[in-house]
């Protein structure tokens, strides 16, 4: 199965946002390349948001070129067997942590967001990663920084689409608990 393939399989599945998710279905019904950063009409991307739930925290990357705290994430490549693998990928590449696992149930959200020329959108497709216990970041040449912040504090640093992610978040590690 292609990448392609098995992120209209995801997007199917995924259940809310439906005039979003819609959208991206769409745009990868007329652009076979809507996978891809060549896309100029705007592609998919894959992320993810590292979370420490023991710890209660969360790890946000300052972005270098938006210069946000954003969720770990970016461009699918060519390797990437699936969508989930993609945003795995991206998470550990930023974040430097091994072990990290993507939380069970697919995407916990989709947010589609504005990009400077010459794309015009990306259509991100975020997951979250839970953090080994103990886990230790390692800062990588996408980043300006790296850091952990408190579920209260998301709020104070990043914008809208992270504390959205994270509260999201937050409420499927709850459907897992209590079932």
């Amino acid at each position: 199965m292609s990448l392609h393939d098995d992120t209209v399989r995801v997007l199917e599945t995924y259940d809310g946002q439906e005039e979003l998710r819609r959208i991206y279905l769409d745009h990868l019904a007329a652009r076979p390349d809507g996978m891809w950063k060549s896309c100029d009409a705007g592609h998919v991307t894959a992320s993810a948001l590292v979370i420490d739930p023991a710890e209660g925290r969360v790890l946000l990357t300052l972005h270098k070129k938006l210069g946000l705290w954003l969720q770990m994430g970016g461009h699918c490549e060519p390797g990437d067997v699936s969508l989930a693998a993609a945003a795995l990928r991206e998470a550990t590449e930023e974040s430097g942590i091994g072990g990290l696992t993507l939380l069970p149930g697919g995407p916990v959200q989709l947010d589609r967001h504005a990009i400077p020329a010459p794309c015009h959108w990306h259509l991100d497709v975020q997951y979250a990663a839970l953090a080994p216990v103990g886990a230790v970041e390692e800062i990588s040449e996408e980043s300006l920084d790296l850091r952990w912040f408190a579920y209260a504090e998301v709020a104070t640093v990043a914008d809208g689409s992270v504390v959205r992610l994270l509260e999201r978040t937050r409420d499927a590690l709850s459907e897992q608990v209590h079932g």
